[in-house]
């Protein structure tokens, strides 16, 4: 086959400032770090702050979770579009930088909680919990006192362990009384504010970022691929710090804690950003001052009807979290089966031949993400409430803080990707690795066995607490699925879409990026149990739910991923991988 002669360009070579790389990498990697700090410490708190200080459903706040991280990627596409058409990526990822301090910043405001309140016998008394996490037990308060309670096998009565000190009896069957939930709507309002912030600052930064990294190199750089390397080992870092010192700080001495420690981690990221722009050398300035400053309407030009924009999204993002419990799945589907049709109508019209089959299964990987992620993303929700309340977390004399527990993917990446990219490597030299298809199916196939392995330690557990070493056990196989999807998903879409299609190809993989992390909020909602004061009344039954959920969920992921292996060696003849120069 017949090639063409490149003329590539080395000026950029001579930039090695940082461990042989362009200085601006220090910055975009201390930027991404920061970002990733502040995104997954709030993370790992988000579940059990919904569940605990507002007393919402564990129904409402993985719905609310869900919705959130949907936004969160599909947001890219606008905060992206933005930033190649207008703004540049510099100008977008210091207003993204920006909503996001003050998302973070906003999360630390957290009034003095919802108050939940039994009433028994026409008399009220409040019911809270004596801590966060799921060890802070339960606590009835009365006009004369206080005692802890706890609910039998069954949830059919409620035990009070020191009756005399609040004038009831030993136990009430839960029968028998009611119970009502009252909120603070301002602190409950700037929530919603603050992950619409969040939202909305992450859309503008998140891709924009990675685009400034690809920037610093010249067409054909050798060093192309390692810079990514360094870059991706920050969002793991900052990903690594954030959960372990976030998640700790937060439970032990309080959420505002937490949060607001967070907003300092991404206000430095901003700093960082800000001082040292001028190492960017200009790669990620404006394409086009000049279209920059017409003006669009009034006195609004072009770069403030983008920031306008963004107060748009923010807007959206609020009234959508605030309403997550009321849009409808059927809807979500709607506007998946659209975006396929769209892709596959214009495969079919536009493109023919190799093109068209490359077109074909770049659409298929954009679509195969979808089980994976609605199964892993179920770290931040249901998995997290499982850990808080059914896991036995004490580990050599300490409890450990259940959002510490999400610093495992993160570490276990650190320590297996840089095997995986050996291993590929050397199976390639054997002619052996496994194709993109076949890694795919193995990833999908994985994070099914991840939750059938869990499954397995709630079963041996019988009534007490499931052992600590089974979350070692699903992070562990869900992060081996991982390194089989993610770093080779988007690279393969870019690679097999036409150049007149690539930016619909990208959009299309956030988009169902997001679809998925919405997925993952509706499975876990399914997993939802009944909760005084933030914490489960009865824990066999709420064993069982889990166990009808993340069986169903893992065989269905399993036969997907043997269904994707079967057919991986059609995908593979449609990709024409000979073909890729």
């Amino acid at each position: 086959m017949a090639t063409k002669d490149v003329k590539i360009s080395n000026t950029g070579l001579s930039d090695t400032s940082f461990f042989g790389h362009p200085r601006g990498l220090a910055i975009l990697f201390l930027t991404e770090m920061w970002e990733r700090f502040s995104y997954y410490g709030m993370r790992g708190l988000l579940v059990l702050y919904l569940t605990q200080h507002f007393l919402f459903s564990d129904e409402r706040s993985t719905i609310m979770y869900g919705a959130y991280t949907a936004l969160v990627y599909v947001m890219t596409i606008i905060g992206g579009s933005l930033a190649d058409k207008f703004l540049g990526q510099r100008k977008a990822v210091t207003y993204g930088a920006i909503l996001l301090v003050l998302g973070h910043g906003l999360m630390a405001f957290e009034g003095a909680g919802s108050k939940e309140y039994l009433t028994f016998e026409g008399n009220d008394y409040q019911i809270t919990l004596d801590g966060r996490g799921g060890d802070a037990p339960q606590v009835l308060i009365s006009d004369t006192g206080r005692s802890l309670i706890s609910f039998n096998e069954g949830a059919t009565q409620m035990l009070i362990a020191d009756p005399s000190a609040v004038g009831l009896p030993q136990s009430i069957a839960t029968d028998s009384f009611t119970t009502r939930v009252i909120q603070q709507e301002l602190y409950v309002n700037i929530l919603y504010l603050a992950l619409a912030l969040i939202i909305a600052g992450v859309g503008f930064l998140k891709a924009n970022i990675s685009t400034i990294v690809g920037s610093l190199y010249d067409l054909g750089d050798p060093r192309r691929d390692s810079g990514f390397t360094i870059f991706y080992m920050g969002i793991n870092l900052g990903s690594l710090l954030a959960t372990v010192s976030i998640g700790i700080i937060g439970i032990r001495y309080g959420w505002n804690w937490g949060f607001g420690m967070a907003g300092v981690g991404m206000f430095a990221g901003l700093i960082t950003f800000l001082v040292f722009q001028s190492w960017l050398e200009g790669k990620a300035d404006p394409p086009s001052m000049e279209k920059l400053k017409q003006k669009v309407f009034g006195p609004i030009n072009v770069e403030w009807a983008c920031y306008l924009t963004g107060i748009g999204i923010i807007v959206f993002a609020m009234l959508t979290v605030m309403n997550a419990h009321l849009v409808p799945t059927w809807f979500v589907g709607v506007l998946g089966l659209i975006v396929f049709a769209l892709m596959v109508g214009y495969a079919i019209v536009k493109l023919a031949g190799i093109e068209r089959e490359r077109m074909f299964s770049a659409i298929y990987f954009i679509l195969a993400q979808i089980p994976f992620w609605a199964l892993f993303e179920q770290a931040g929700s249901s998995l997290t409430l499982f850990t808080a309340r059914i896991v036995d977390r004490e580990m050599f004399g300490y409890l450990v803080p259940t959002p510490v527990f999400q610093s495992l993917n993160a570490g276990f990446i650190v320590v297996f990707a840089p095997l995986f990219a050996w291993m590929w490597m050397a199976m390639s030299k054997r002619k052996i690795e496994p194709s993109t298809p076949v890694k795919f199916a193995f990833g999908v196939f994985l994070a099914g066995l991840g939750f059938l392995a869990l499954v397995g330690g709630i079963a041996l557990s019988g009534t007490g607490l499931v052992l600590v070493w089974f979350i070692f056990l699903i992070y562990w196989i869900h992060t081996m699925g991982e390194l089989m999807l993610s770093p080779v998903g988007l690279s393969a879409v870019t690679k097999l879409a036409p150049a007149s299609a690539v930016g619909m190809t990208m959009g299309a993989w956030f988009l169902y990026s997001g679809l998925s992390n919405y997925l993952a909020g509706v499975i876990a909602s399914g997993t939802g149990a009944e909760t005084i004061g933030g914490q489960l009344t009865d824990v066999v039954a709420a064993k069982a739910t889990y166990v009808t959920v993340y069986t169903n969920v893992a065989y269905v992921a399993m036969g997907i991923g043997v269904l994707m292996l079967l057919i991986s060696p059609i995908i593979k003849k449609w990709m024409h991988q000979e073909e890729i120069t």
